[in-house]
């Protein structure tokens, strides 16, 4: 059975979701300030989600070029389709506005870690691209660019 998607409506419950579901998921989201921007800056974005369990919100930076701001999906649920639904429904979302690239910014592979090799390789095997590591964009951690031209 598919799973649904739908858009989040306000800005309270935009923050609520994703508070709800990063504070499961500190192996992704361990940094307090950064979740805390993440909860803070999801008001304001288009975010999907999937009931109570995974989300992503929206960051349209010019008229054809958009980016995963933040993506989360609650532990119990990986592996599951949701974060697969969510990215095609965001790509269908951005296209039906004439958006043509999609990017991601994600910990490099430069810091070793498992789970953001996970979400690398999520990302790699629904067509985004790796296109630079970059350094001391995000202070101490190495931060992969990825794109896909949706």
């Amino acid at each position: 059975m598919p799973l649904t998607v739908v858009e989040v409506e306000g800005a309270d419950a935009r923050s609520r979701l994703c508070e709800h579901v990063l504070r499961d998921l500190p192996e992704w989201f361990g940094i307090e300030d950064a979740t805390a921007a993440y909860v803070r800056d999801v008001r304001e974005l288009t975010t999907l989600a999937v009931g109570d369990d995974a989300f992503l919100s929206l960051k349209q930076h010019t008229p054809r070029a958009a980016e995963v701001y933040v993506m989360g999906v609650r532990r119990d649920r990986h592996r599951r389709g949701a974060g697969s639904a969510l990215l095609a429904a965001a790509e269908a979302y951005l296209r039906e506005r004439g958006v043509e690239y999609l990017q991601v910014k994600t910990l490099g592979p430069s810091r070793a870690s498992d789970a953001y090799a996970r979400t690398r390789a999520f990302y790699e095997a629904r067509g985004f691209v790796p296109l630079e590591e970059l350094h001391g964009l995000w202070e101490d951690n190495p931060c992969l660019l990825l794109v896909k031209r949706l």
